[in-house]
């Protein structure tokens, strides 16, 4: 354990590090597909249910994430004003997947209502297995918070759904910005009443660390299958540089958010 000093708080990246967006993104598309396909009073366009039939849901899936995922880079909270107001990830989430399915031959599958309900699935994201306890553990000794992209409904809707345990709910939507936007990351610890140096942030992406880093956080870092974008040697290069504070590898002793409290002395 190298945490000098000991953080007050530990905050949480949540898609990807918490939630296992991916398999319940692909499982609610797919039921929902076939719901839609073998229902007998929906008049479906022949072209359509071969679309649909051939469809890669993963891959859709990926897409869909991909968007997110540019949405809140390219985002630029100085554009916000009266006129122009700040964009929610919920509002991102329908309109992306009315592209997806226009781009993919879908249109037709769902009516507007379903898309709307179908965009949805991100409030009810299953967690990965050590987030609970690994999150109860840690609430023993920090506060605790989330620290994501997603709007404040939506992390609270998770936060209840996968009994997570947070002392606090920040989002990128009460800063009006993004993250990697430094307001983001130093907006959350003046909400703390805390120095940026005094909290830590757990996630499964190294460019969300490096930006939190940046700003004065101490950084965690958990391993999730899939999650890291940088590259097998952009990763070892930030292993051996060592400006992760806690490095905790795929399934590594307890697993995830259970190995950073065992770190931490918390059983």
């Amino acid at each position: 354990m190298s945490m000098d000093p000991m953080p007050k708080a530990i905050l949480t990246d949540v898609f990807g590090t918490v939630v296992d967006w991916r398999t319940t993104v692909t499982d609610h598309l797919s039921a929902s597909a076939s719901e839609a396909l073998n229902s007998s009073t929906r008049s479906i366009p022949s072209t359509v249910r071969t679309a649909a039939s051939d469809i890669s849901w993963p891959a859709v899936a990926q897409l869909w994430r991909e968007s997110y995922h540019h949405f809140t880079r390219t985002y630029d909270p100085s554009t916000t004003s009266s006129s122009n107001t700040f964009r929610t990830v919920d509002q991102h989430h329908v309109e992306a997947l009315h592209k997806l399915i226009v781009d993919h031959g879908l249109d037709g599958l769902w009516t507007d209502e379903e898309i709307q309900k179908i965009s949805m699935i991100w409030h009810f994201l299953d967690p990965w297995p050590d987030s609970s306890p690994g999150l109860a553990l840690l609430q023993r000794k920090f506060q605790t918070a989330t620290l994501s992209n997603g709007n404040k409904s939506l992390l609270s809707d998770l936060a209840k759904h996968g009994s997570l345990s947070y002392t606090h709910i920040f989002s990128g939507e009460d800063f009006g910005a993004y993250k990697p936007h430094p307001s983001v990351y130093l907006g959350a610890a003046k909400k703390l009443g805390l120095e940026p140096a005094e909290c830590a942030l757990v996630a499964a992406h190294l460019g969300d660390l490096k930006a939190a880093r940046g700003c004065g956080y101490q950084t965690i870092y958990i391993d999730r299958p899939k999650e890291e974008a940088w590259s097998a040697e952009e990763v070892a290069k930030a292993r051996t540089d060592g400006w992760v504070d806690l490095w905790i590898e795929l399934d590594e002793g307890a697993g995830g958010f259970l190995e950073v409290a065992k770190r931490f002395g918390l059983q």
